[in-house]
């Protein structure tokens, strides 16, 4: 089997605190999910809801992963005597206990960070800087012993874009980008198009684009879409 398979490699983004992972994986197909994510907007007098863009989603890339210490070791950059394949898959999803224990796995929370770290899935040229969202484990073979030594890992890797990132390519500032506003006590119409539009006199663009009848029964807590000025 795993001789059909070339090298990938898992690990941490910032440094090397933790192994690359390498894995085999040679797919027949890669699955990268995009999708955004929309508010129906009923306006007055229209049959059916407009749609508003609210914002994008991140892509996700779902994938099979295997790992192999039992038909041959030339697979692996360091010949070993363990075969056991926790070696290598315990890295992504953390340590069993009492296995390799004190050591974090790229699913653990990082001392320093407070979350799991960001990492990097690398096959080829392809790179996809990510999050390790769901992993789903498999062990489909054992020596006499018990010893886990083939396994297969379906991961669901999240991209991930840092906010400095997302900033310079958005102008957050422009009113050209629709925006989700959740209502504040001191909120008002007039208030936020001052804040939005630069002019409390264009209050029935809110008013319109979230089918309000009545300008000044806002509920805090509610949701309200700023349009973008045409």
């Amino acid at each position: 089997m795993s001789q059909n398979l070339q090298k990938a490699y898992i690990g941490r983004l910032d440094d090397k605190k933790t192994a690359f992972v390498p894995c085999l994986f040679n797919p027949k197909e890669l699955s990268l999910d995009t999708s955004n994510k929309y508010a129906e907007v009923n306006i007055p007098g229209l049959q059916s809801p407009i749609f508003q863009y609210v914002r994008g989603n991140s892509r996700t890339l779902n994938l099979d992963l295997f790992f192999d210490t039992y038909e041959n070791h030339q697979n692996y950059s360091v010949k070993m005597t363990n075969k056991d394949v926790r070696q290598y898959t315990d890295k992504l999803t953390g340590w069993n206990v009492g296995y390799e224990n004190g050591k974090k796995g790229l699913m653990d929370i990082d001392s320093d960070l407070h979350a799991p770290p960001v990492c990097i899935f690398v096959w080829g040229k392809f790179a996809f800087q990510c999050i390790i969202e769901k992993v789903n484990k498999k062990f489909t073979m054992f020596t006499s012993d018990g010893i886990p030594v083939r396994a297969t890992l379906n991961v669901s890797l999240k991209e991930y874009t840092s906010a400095e990132r997302q900033i310079k390519k958005a102008d957050k500032k422009s009113s050209d980008l629709s925006k989700l506003k959740i209502v504040r006590e001191s909120d008002s119409i007039l208030s936020l198009c001052g804040q939005e539009y630069g002019d409390p006199k264009l209050w029935r663009v809110i008013a319109e684009a979230n089918g309000l009848d009545n300008v000044r029964d806002l509920k805090p807590g509610s949701e309200l879409i700023l349009p973008p000025l045409e």
